[in-house]
């Protein structure tokens, strides 16, 4: 199959440039391996059956071997053989040049099995599944950036060709690169299927060795689904995980959620707080989401038929559609996603931070009829924002806000 360019190309081929080794992280089946090795020289497949415990023999005895070949050298799924962090980051030293290793892995590793965070020598890069537009299903006509610069001009009145029920599909497909060798539309759903038997039946014990029970992790994914997108507190999705499975702890309910973040499956968004109002007034905690809009779908066993006609329950997945796709695009700007809401009703489903301090504050909607509604939202934060900003001057940096429709 062609290759599909990734948005994730060039900030790898930028970070291989400035530091010595780059690491992709990420859920399976996002295209790690496949984008590193359009830029690699050599590659060493730990997980490959035939040489598997050869390599992990040598990484305890002699890791500095299983280093050697023509650089960049890809080390695919490191986190099989950790002592191999340690191992590239003396080379990089020792070596004194740029470019030399990429490392890919599904899971992020226990610190402790490191010994030093590899600060200085080895970049990370968070891969996300594809965005619409590397999914050819987005004309990306408008530029993020443009926004965010204040080029505006040409970018009024562009509106997207897909239709909804166009979104809906996209959303149950996902956006994992193996979809796009199926043609047959079913077979393209069944891949967050068969991803999510994966991630219940081997991930959650594999991805620290801990015996896990897919029953109740299939139960806490699915009041994670239940709530995507919203701000349900730890103890009402506990609540729902007990009256299924009444042996989860507040412990174990931790544990669990602790390893689907560690695998990629969730991704929770943080508050945003301004320092301009009380912390009191401002919701701090978690809005639950997931990398993918599929992994929700698949896990409530819903079909595109069946969110056509629940619009309701689609804007929650929309949701975390977006999200996704906004980690994307903003990834080479150094972009951090969060959002906000305060107890006297002003909020915003995401607010995009920039590196350099800009940020933005966003609004998702599926439908026309909302566009003003959200619109005037908008500005009522950006006016009460500028007018803090003007009394007490602690903001520093330039509003900008966006409206996703």
């Amino acid at each position: 199959m062609k290759y599909i360019p990734r948005i994730a190309d060039q900030l790898l081929s930028d970070r291989l440039q400035a530091f010595g080794a780059v690491l992709i992280e990420g859920p399976k089946w996002c295209g790690k391996t496949t984008t590193a090795m359009q830029q690699s020289r050599s590659v060493l497949r730990l997980q490959d059956p035939d040489m598997r415990s050869a390599y992990i023999a040598t990484s305890q005895a002699r890791p500095s071997n299983l280093l050697r070949g023509a650089t960049p050298r890809l080390i695919d799924e490191w986190q099989d053989a950790p002592v191999l962090w340690d191992a590239v980051r003396v080379a990089v030293d020792d070596r004194q040049e740029n470019g030399q290793f990429i490392l890919t892995g599904s899971n992020s590793v226990d610190k402790s099995k490191i010994h030093h965070s590899g600060t200085g020598r080895i970049a990370r890069i968070i891969m996300q599944p594809m965005s619409l537009f590397e999914s050819n299903e987005s004309t990306g006509e408008v530029s993020l950036k443009q926004l965010f610069d204040g080029v505006t001009s040409e970018l009024v009145g562009e509106e997207s060709n897909m239709t909804v029920n166009d979104i809906i599909y996209s959303a149950c497909r996902g956006g994992w690169p193996t979809t796009l060798l199926h043609r047959d539309k079913k077979a393209q759903l069944d891949v967050a299927k068969v991803y999510l038997e994966g991630v219940l039946h081997e991930d959650i014990s594999r991805v620290d060795g801990t015996k896990r029970s897919s029953i109740l992790a299939e139960a806490i994914l699915r009041t994670y689904a239940r709530n995507v997108s919203t701000l349900a507190k730890k103890s009402s999705m506990l609540k729902d995980v007990i009256a299924i499975n009444d042996s989860c702890s507040p412990n174990t309910f931790d544990d669990y959620v602790d390893a689907l973040t560690r695998l990629f499956v969730i991704q929770d968004i943080d508050a945003w707080s301004p320092a301009v109002r009380s912390a009191s007034s401002i919701r701090k905690g978690k809005k639950r989401g997931f990398i993918d809009p599929s992994i929700p779908i698949a896990i409530l066993g819903l079909s595109p038929e069946q969110l056509e006609v629940d619009l309701k329950t689609f804007g929650f997945i929309f949701e975390c559609m977006c999200n996704r796709d906004l980690r994307v695009y903003s990834q080479s700007l150094g972009g951090n996603l969060s959002y906000y809401h305060d107890r006297y009703g002003l909020e915003a489903d995401a607010v995009l931070h920039l590196s350099d301090g800009r940020y933005a504050l966003i609004e998702y909607k599926l439908g026309s009829e909302e566009i003003e509604k959200g619109a005037s939202h908008l500005l009522e934060i950006k006016n009460w924002l500028q007018n803090i900003t003007k009394l007490k001057g602690k903001l520093g940096c330039e509003n900008r806000i966006c409206l996703w429709l």
